[in-house]
């Protein structure tokens, strides 16, 4: 299905240097944001008590977290899954409890017993501890994770297309990742697991919809021999246009239902994924082929050398 009926025309690379502006602004920003305020880590990253209860009703949240409150857990973080008769919380664990050692177990019966005295009908559903070296190991390797997808994509787009491609995908990457961070860390919007998975998936997304136009790119680039780098990348940019705003609409619809459906559990995971469609569908056009015009890519770095004895082959 396309979008436009005729291609258009529209002159991106025109534009380059007002888009380069804005997406230093933006990082300037999102570092600054990161070193200053830094990234409100959840319990996965931090360690603490994640305890499941079940109430044979729908039950209010504010009830929970003022009983929380009163119980000596304010920061505790309270919200619903699956149903609303279904309730996590999530606490950072203090160092000691009446004195003692702090233990999940008594984490958990401390908090039990405060919302039996509400509910007496209230189940323990699951408990779970996730100590402080856990979290902070979790955090370093899923930051290696990164690392080692980045590293991996330079490698394969290298050996696809060309050097310059290939940083001209990882400057996108890069891009995409410290915006999304940047606004996870301006919002202070809570950072877990699920959210470091969104941001890998971002950079797949991303790296999807650069590769698309690269491809198109190279296709031209050995085709229009007569125009130049910047007419080349243009034209490029204006013929995958329908394909990339139609995969992205889409993306982003499904996306926006899951976060306006899917309940608190999910909220921080989708919003990470509609921040990656926005930034990841905006890098490939302005970021990725902005970057290989500036490296000066040519068309002699991509036309196809014919072998000697090519033609004598062919008609052996």
């Amino acid at each position: 299905m396309q979008i436009f009926k005729t291609l258009p025309t529209f002159d991106f690379m025109g534009k380059r240097k007002l888009a380069l502006v804005f997406s230093m602004s933006l990082i300037i920003f999102s570092l600054y944001s990161l070193f200053d305020k830094g990234l409100n880590f959840g319990l996965d990253f931090t360690g603490g008590v994640l305890i499941e209860v079940n109430y044979p009703e729908s039950v209010n949240l504010e009830g929970i977290r003022a009983t929380l409150n009163e119980t000596g857990y304010p920061e505790a973080s309270v919200l619903h899954y699956g149903t609303s008769r279904d309730v996590q919380i999530r606490i950072a664990a203090p160092e000691k409890i009446d004195g003692k050692d702090d233990k999940s177990d008594a984490i958990s019966d401390v908090i039990l017993k405060a919302l039996k005295e509400d509910n007496s009908n209230v189940e323990m559903r699951r408990q779970e501890f996730v100590g402080p070296q856990v979290g902070d190991e979790l955090r370093d390797d899923g930051g290696l994770a990164m690392i080692y997808a980045l590293a991996a994509i330079l490698i394969y787009v290298m050996l696809r297309f060309q050097w310059r491609f290939a940083f001209g995908s990882i400057f996108a990457l890069i891009h995409d990742v410290i915006i999304t961070l940047g606004v996870f860390s301006v919002f202070q919007f809570n950072f877990d697991l699920t959210v470091l998975a969104a941001v890998l998936a971002i950079i797949g997304y991303s790296l999807n919809d650069t590769i698309v136009v690269f491809d198109r790119i190279r296709e031209n680039f050995r085709k229009l021999r007569k125009n130049t780098p910047l007419e080349v990348i243009n034209i490029s940019l204006n013929q995958t246009l329908s394909r990339t705003m139609m995969t992205s609409i889409t993306t982003f619809f499904v996306v926006a239902a899951m976060f306006a459906l899917g309940g608190e559990m999910i909220h921080a995971f989708s919003i990470a994924l509609l921040i990656g469609i926005v930034v990841g569908t905006y890098s490939s056009i302005y970021v990725a082929s902005s970057a290989i015009l500036s490296l000066k890519v040519s068309h002699a770095d991509l036309i196809q050398v014919e072998k000697e004895g090519a033609d004598q082959e062919s008609v052996e």
